[in-house]
């Protein structure tokens, strides 16, 4: 569904990746792309960007503090609307996400999202509207259940055969020939960490050194 052309919008972006890392690679920078692409595209403008980093889309608003900022802007009246990637992307909660659409529209804001357009107000003459976005919702988290469960079975059957099957090794590991080892290079940078740590730097301090040294992160 196409958004119709309307006059310039203030609207707040919305973007989460979860606890486990997307499992379609969706990331942050990325969500933020395509939603500035489809703000230009349809003439609005973006005021503010709300992230929530490592936060399931199982949580509630109250838990993730990026999604309260993003809703207290639309009630402070600062914002005409919220900007997501998807819906699932608000919540993946289909409870959740039901919530956040009415906490908006209760304010006079609308909801947009780049895969979709404008998810109009529920509408009491017009129940199919309701119905058809519950049921793409449900349609959706049926569809992340199943790989899921493909993932789930998938190391499970890599344990039994001896592997090593739990997800990526922590920071400082790494796995050879399916067995969990150590790994020198990040090994010692966890010791310069700590060693900071110990000289009274902040975490933010900690960070700023890293990448003044270009050490990269797990994923690079």
């Amino acid at each position: 569904m196409t958004t119709p052309r309307t006059a310039s919008l203030r609207l707040v972006m919305y973007v989460r990746v979860s606890t486990a890392g997307q499992l379609d690679g969706y990331g942050l920078e990325a969500q933020e792309k395509d939603c500035r692409r489809w703000a230009k595209k349809h003439g609005h403008k973006v005021v503010k960007v709300c992230t929530d980093g490592a936060v399931s889309g199982k949580t509630s608003d109250e838990e993730r503090p990026g999604l309260t900022e993003a809703l207290g802007i639309i009630a402070a009246g600062d914002a005409d609307g919220i900007l997501a990637p998807t819906l699932d992307r608000i919540a993946r909660e289909l409870t959740v996400q039901e919530a956040a659409l009415s906490v908006i529209w209760a304010y006079g804001r609308r909801a947009f999202t780049v895969d979709h357009g404008e998810h109009v107000a529920d509408d009491e003459d017009d129940p199919m509207r309701k119905f058809v976005r519950q049921v793409m919702g449900a349609a959706a988290d049926l569809e992340r259940g199943l790989i899921a469960k493909r993932l789930r079975n998938g190391r499970k059957t890599k344990a039994a055969s001896g592997g090593y099957a739990h997800g990526a090794p922590a920071y400082g590991q790494k796995a050879v020939d399916k067995e969990l080892t150590l790994d020198e290079d990040e090994a010692a940078v966890l010791a310069k960490m700590r060693e900071w740590q110990a000289e009274g730097v902040s975490i933010r301090g900690i960070a700023d050194r890293l990448n003044a040294e270009e050490i990269p992160t797990k994923r690079g």
